[in-house]
């Protein structure tokens, strides 16, 4: 009589690919999810299909900006990224930021293996130009999230990255020399679904270049730029700015060049950062205090030409406001400082110090009266604006 007992043991060895990948995708252990691939060559390549994030040894945020030489930061050939994108072909996040020495044409295989992929953070790649940014057009049309930090890229690279990553929605430009209001006007009229942008420092962009720009473009940073009073309403055109930071305007646009933001075009603003832009005067401080009722914070630290009619505007007008920094206004007195403890209702920190006409005196009133308000005696740009926006 055969027996008619059966063995029903097993082993996970045995699970097909499509379990073994689950199991893979619920390590969170990046030693375990190492270790999974080492244990045989199946598992190595499941491993590799499952992989969706490469980030390089080399990425700036293990490197402090300082280091990056020729002589002392690791490096990244064409080479080597050629062989990791054919192992890891289901990308869909990618950082090569810091890698100085990266040529055009190792993005090559990006054309082959990209089409997955949504974020591409190229910080300080110094060797990508152009031609680098044809290559990731022609690969890469899921693209969402792309970062060329310091790039040397130019416009003709831009309108042709416009014309292929359509969905293209987080864009980093900040100290790309060689951008100008052509390139930002490429990006604006073809990637309709953008909602942030950094230009700092991109001393070529104007501002024009964003006429007609979608209402989805909600985050703005242009510190140090060359925007002319045409170019900040070209900024707001699409009428969805939230977040808007020009630090360091006060060389270039003079007096109230900035009363645009008043006028209506940013009523969705939530945070201004008008940091160092010390020829802001009371006309603008008055416009954009009526026409942007949900400022939340307000950066005014240097802005020496505010005086008393600004402070009454931010203090009567600012009901939304919760967080204002004066630090170092010269012409913050002791009124101005009533104002703003008389109005403001919302308001629950303010950044003071250094304000040479302010006495004592008022601060300690200040204090007294609303004892709601935090009182910093520091310095910064603006509060976290990426967990405020997470794009």
């Amino acid at each position: 009589m055969e027996n008619s007992s059966m063995d029903y043991s097993t082993t996970i060895l045995q699970l097909p690919n499509d379990c073994l990948c689950l199991i893979f995708q619920h390590l969170d252990c990046s030693c375990d999810r190492e270790s999974f691939g080492l244990t045989c060559h199946r598992w190595l390549q499941i491993q590799n299909s499952c992989r969706r994030s490469l980030q390089f040894h080399c990425s700036l945020n293990l490197l402090n900006l300082s280091s990056l030489s020729q002589s002392t930061s690791p490096s990244m050939s064409a080479f080597h990224l050629f062989k990791l994108l054919n192992r890891f072909q289901q990308l869909q996040s990618l950082s090569l930021s810091g890698c100085i020495d990266l040529p055009d044409s190792g993005l090559t295989q990006l054309q082959y293996h990209g089409s997955k992929l949504q974020s591409l953070n190229l910080d300080c790649c110094f060797g990508i130009t152009a031609d680098g940014l044809a290559l990731v057009a022609s690969g890469c049309s899921s693209l969402t999230i792309l970062s060329l930090y310091r790039c040397n890229v130019t416009d003709s690279g831009l309108e042709t990255l416009a014309k292929s990553c359509l969905a293209l929605e987080d864009l980093n430009l900040a100290y790309c020399s060689l951008v100008s209001d052509d390139g930002v006007r490429a990006i604006s009229q073809n990637c309709r679904q953008l909602r942030a942008i950094r230009i700092s420092y991109c001393k070529a962009v104007s501002g024009i270049g964003f006429q007609g720009c979608s209402q989805t473009l909600a985050y703005v940073e242009a510190d140090s730029c060359k925007l002319e009073p045409d170019g900040i309403r070209c900024v707001l055109s699409g009428g969805g700015v939230e977040y808007l930071s020009v630090l360091n305007l006060s060389w270039n646009i003079r007096g109230d060049g900035l009363t645009a933001i008043g006028t209506g075009f940013a009523s969705r603003l939530r945070v201004l950062n008008f940091r160092f832009c010390r020829t802001i005067g009371d006309a603008t401080i008055v416009m954009i205090a009526r026409g942007c009722p949900l400022l939340q914070e307000w950066n005014l630290s240097l802005c020496h030409e505010v005086r008393i009619l600004g402070w009454r505007a931010v203090g009567s007008n600012c009901l939304n406001l919760k967080t204002l920094h004066v630090n170092r206004c010269r012409n913050l007195c002791d009124q101005g400082l009533r104002a703003l403890r008389s109005g403001c209702k919302q308001l629950s920190t303010l950044y003071i110090t250094r304000c040479a006409r302010l006495s004592s005196t008022a601060i300690e009133i200040f204090k007294l009266s609303r004892g709601d308000v935090e009182i910093i005696e520091d310095e910064i740009a603006c509060i976290a604006p990426k967990q405020a926006f997470r794009f």
